[in-house]
């Protein structure tokens, strides 16, 4: 009879997972729509220039259009979730870092602030996230004061409303991961997994010493060893947040030749993975690697992608993923009235800092490089960092070396040419110490040798008035830079001698993969970066740009 009893109840059991089954396959597909940024870098106020396209009408040149600025982007964003009652805003990280003077000023809580404001809801970390350390990026996802500069802002600072995720980012005390590797989203009952990373190559990006308590794992395999844990909670549907990405040659929404780390990356990926939002490389595209969609949105909060997902309610799949970036045109969208009030609030307690005049310039400094890897406001930073430390008591310094990642933005040339102290924290936004040091001809030869330390992106240093070199492009790995071609005042450089060199202290803990910098003798710490520009300017004005040629590239 309990056997009878038993045959029944699994019977029923039976026919109510079979029901279940039938109604879930008979159920209609739930639509999912994800809205993304990446490299945000605090661009509460559009960026100088906006955002570089391809003209509509004449696809053979490029046009800028003024796009940007948190007050539109917020409008954007309301608007792209209408209609759509499943919905989520996610980044791919470096919301923070390298920012402009509003943000900058109080430490990046004004855009904490305001993408939480937003409705962001889940960030992957990036590199520049590590900017100030771990204990710092944990307060801007905890909340509390700084600790050396205090409560700054016009209110209380209480911490990310989205949450970071680091899934690849390890404490070497513990073991385990700073922030939470994944966060699982239910949309009409189905499960969506966002793992969120960062890529490996961050040590060489940030001052090593911010990090230094950290291990940054491989991507790929953090990823893929995510996956059957995933699987196990029922998650089928899995979106990887990745500050990682590639350089493709067409527009926007294109992808024609797309290359860099995160094809390879992409492709070697379990495919289980649905969609890949990357992010670092500052390009926009829309793409289709290995049968995954891949998107990324420029940079500075000019444009906004839309994420259009199928699931499928039985196999709790996505069945199909289709994307589009949206610029956020500064005469199309409407300022958000929350976001002008935040950003009012702050811009009272930072303007009478922010206007201060620093100078003037005869037309725009541009910070892109030529072929040879120079460029004019890379040339200038440099200038103005030799002449901080040249006096015998502030260093004795004979060359100034500054790295290309270091000078952030152009300074753009106004109507009347004026620049203010906010122009000049932009262009130099990291407050990095200057530091000279000693070091031999040789060492400066091996350094120099170092800016190809990363084949997939070299990073050519920039430099000071007096001093020059010559390198070959056709030449491997330690042997690019001609010796007998490099001069100090036109005057060979002795690899026996000693030199004294400033650099920032970011280049100083071996930082973008310049480790003979370490091996400096003698170090003598300076003024910030930024105030050495400002000085520079209020000493030189008006400035422009300066006859170059510092640096020569042969082949």
């Amino acid at each position: 009879m309990r056997r009878s009893r038993l045959s029944h109840l699994t019977a029923s059991l039976l026919l109510l997972v079979v029901a279940a089954a039938s109604q879930a396959a008979r159920a209609e597909p739930v639509s999912l729509r994800i809205l993304a940024i990446n490299d945000f870098h605090g661009y509460l106020r559009p960026p100088p220039g906006g955002i570089r396209i391809t003209d509509p009408d004449d696809k053979t040149k490029k046009v800028m259009v003024p796009a940007g600025g948190s007050e539109r982007m917020a409008t954007l964003v309301k608007q792209l979730r209408e209609g759509h009652r499943n919905n989520v805003f996610v980044a791919a990280g470096d919301l923070i870092g390298a920012s402009p003077f509003l943000s900058a000023m109080f430490h990046d809580e004004p855009t904490i602030e305001s993408l939480s404001m937003m409705g962001l809801a889940i960030s992957s970390v990036g590199n520049h996230e590590f900017d100030e350390g771990k204990d710092e990026l944990l307060r801007m996802q905890n909340g509390g004061c700084h600790p050396v500069d205090t409560c700054q802002g016009p209110h209380p600072f209480t911490g990310a409303k989205f949450r970071y995720l680091a899934a690849s980012t390890i404490d070497k005390t513990t073991g385990k991961t700073v922030f939470p590797p994944y966060e699982i989203k239910q949309f009409d009952g189905i499960p969506v997994a966002f793992i969120g990373l960062t890529l490996k190559n961050t040590p060489n990006l940030v001052s090593p010493a911010g990090v230094a308590s950290l291990t940054f794992r491989d991507e790929v395999e953090t990823v893929n060893a995510l996956v059957p844990e995933l699987k196990a909670r029922g998650v089928q549907a899995i979106v990887v947040l990745i500050h990682e990405g590639g350089f493709p040659t067409g527009d926007y929404n294109e992808c024609p030749g797309i290359s860099g780390p995160i094809v390879d990356i992409v492709k070697k990926f379990d495919h289980a993975v649905d969609v890949v939002i990357s992010g670092h490389t500052h390009q926009a595209y829309i793409c289709e690697i290995d049968g995954r969609l891949v998107t990324s949105g420029d940079k500075y909060g000019t444009l906004v992608t839309a994420i259009d997902l199928t699931l499928d309610p039985a196999t709790r799949d996505v069945t199909s993923a289709r994307a589009a970036n949206t610029i956020v045109r500064i005469g199309n969208y409407a300022r958000d009235p929350e976001q002008s009030a935040l950003l009012e609030s702050y811009d009272r307690l930072a303007a009478p800092i922010a206007n201060r005049s620093a100078g003037s310039v005869t037309e725009t400094l541009s910070r892109t490089p030529n072929e040879a890897g120079e460029s004019v406001l890379g040339d200038i930073v440099a200038d103005a960092q030799l002449a901080t430390t040249a006096a015998a008591d502030k260093g004795g310094a004979v060359i100034a070396f500054t790295n290309p990642g270091g000078v952030r933005t152009e300074i753009v040339r106004r109507e009347d040419g004026a620049v203010t102290y906010a122009d000049i924290f932009a262009s130099q936004p990291f407050r990095n110490q200057l530091v000279t040091m000693t070091l031999t001809g040789q060492q400066l030869k091996e350094m120099l040798e170092q800016q190809w330390a990363d084949p997939r992106r070299p990073r050519p240093l920039q430099v000071s008035k007096g001093f020059a070199y010559a390198w070959d492009a056709t030449k491997p790995d330690g042997s690019r830079i001609i010796a007998e071609r490099m001069t100090l005042d036109g005057k060979p450089i002795d690899p026996a001698a000693s030199y004294r060199v400033t650099v920032n202290n970011f280049l100083a803990e071996g930082g973008d993969g310049f480790t003979v910098l370490k091996d400096g003798k003698a170090p003598q710490f300076g003024i910030y970066d930024v105030d050495a520009l400002y000085a520079f300017f209020r000493a030189n004005s008006p400035i422009g740009p300066t006859a170059g040629k510092r640096i020569e590239r042969i082949n």
